[in-house]
């Protein structure tokens, strides 16, 4: 077994100044905009927007920046999770030797990438949760459902009362992303070596077979790294549904905004917890990375 040293960058004179240049910068920055445009700073009150006293029920809850951000996650998991399945039944259509699968899926892939997003968000929005989904009359079995459905539907996607706009949010993210994770799936399972696929043939295996048993857990190891980058690309696409009043991050920052007229404070938090959002999964994507490569790398 090799064993691998982590090997620390070095840190020169000219990093540090760098550092500082970029530190000083930042500082005669925000002196300037204080200075120059008369703004007043006030960071106290930016805390209090992150959790809250309910006197209902006697407990703290979360406030408006802290919903946003559950908000967030919750549609970058079931949006991921949605457009994985919707990618993995694109991606073997592509890879079909039937021509209306390849059609079907080649069709899926193009339209979808080549049309703005902004666009698909209305489309999906006035089609699904103005004509479809009231037709399944989510809301009124929400109504009638026991309280602790009501709240485990709370938990896991949204208010009762908003859950028909979450789930059309939703479904246009996985149908945006699933097009990209389409092409990943596509791309894993062609990057399998010709020489399986011939093992698999000659063991009397069926198309099905081959595939489940033999080509895909190979694939897995080159599609979960990428596919985790595709996550937090959701995350931070995330942010356009905001447009159809879905009160995640962005959508509460300019609700923040134009209550408080903190607009640096607001944005600048918002900006941070998007970024510690993103940098946490990217770190934990790189560790995948590291652990699908095997021991040698």
């Amino acid at each position: 077994m090799r064993i691998t040293l982590l090997k620390l960058p070095k840190t020169s004179f000219l990093d540090l100044a760098i550092l500082a240049s970029v530190a000083t910068g930042l500082a005669y920055l925000a002196h300037r905009v204080a200075v120059g445009m008369g703004y007043d700073w006030d960071w106290a009150i930016i805390p209090q927007y992150f959790i809250r006293f309910d006197d209902e029920t006697q407990s703290y809850v979360p406030n408006l920046l802290l919903n946003g951000l559950l908000t967030t996650i919750r549609l970058s998991v079931w949006s991921t999770l949605l457009a994985t399945i919707l990618g993995l039944v694109m991606g073997l259509s592509r890879l079909s030797r039937g021509l209306f699968h390849r059609l079907m899926g080649w069709s899926y892939v193009e339209s979808v990438r080549n049309l703005p997003p902004l666009v698909l968000v209305f489309i999906i929005y006035y089609f699904l949760s103005e004509q479809l989904l009231p037709t399944l009359h989510i809301s009124n079995a929400m109504d009638a459902a026991p309280g602790w459905v009501r709240e485990m539907v709370t938990i896991l996607f949204a208010k009762p009362q908003a859950l028909p706009a979450f789930l059309s949010a939703v479904f246009t993210l996985a149908l945006y992303e699933g097009a990209y994770i389409t092409e990943i799936i596509r791309a894993g399972i062609q990057s399998v070596e010709k020489g399986q696929w011939e093992a698999a043939y000659a063991l009397g295996l069926s198309s099905r077979q081959r595939m489940q048993h033999v080509i895909l857990p190979q694939a897995m190891r080159r599609i979960l790294p990428p596919l985790g980058g595709q996550f937090i690309s959701t995350i931070k696409d995330s942010a356009i549904v905001s447009i159809i009043s879905i009160q995640e991050l962005t959508f509460q920052g300019m609700e923040l905004m134009s209550a408080t007229y903190l607009t640096f404070e607001v944005w600048i938090t918002v900006f941070l917890l998007y970024l510690s959002l993103t940098l946490t999964c990217s770190l934990a994507v790189n560790r995948l990375e590291k652990r699908m490569a095997g021991p040698d790398h």
